[in-house]
């Protein structure tokens, strides 16, 4: 299985279970992996034969930026399942990053990474 990566894609969402993070929203940050076979892309140089991932990535940040959820969890599904959509895609795995997570300590990052495949 091949793998093709988006890192870092941003977008301001509303997403968290606060009344703060809901009127305020915040930064989240997404990584996804896409796994397919590229091999009848590449042998034919046919976009039509693979994911355009620019695409991809402007659903992504469509997902983070619409409709709020309360959890990350639900956040990462929503865009395994819109990655999914693509018939090239067997697998997928995705990284939500909420870098400005309402937590009291000193932190980095929080994130939550999900691995989901066609059924």
């Amino acid at each position: 299985m091949d793998r093709i990566a988006l890192r870092g894609l941003r977008a301001t969402g509303f997403h968290g279970v606060l009344p703060r993070e809901r009127a305020e929203g915040q930064t989240f940050v997404v990584d996804v992996e896409l796994g397919l076979d590229t091999g009848p892309a590449a042998r034919h140089d046919d976009l039509a034969r693979t994911v355009d991932y620019g695409v991809v990535a402007e659903q992504i940040t469509a997902l983070v930026a619409g409709e709020p959820c309360d959890l990350v969890e639900t956040l990462a599904q929503r865009i395994a399942d819109q990655c999914l959509t693509h018939q090239a895609v067997a697998e997928t795995t995705v990284t939500v990053h909420k870098p400005q997570a309402p937590i009291t300590v000193p932190f980095d990052d929080v994130t939550i990474t999900i691995k989901r495949s066609r059924a």
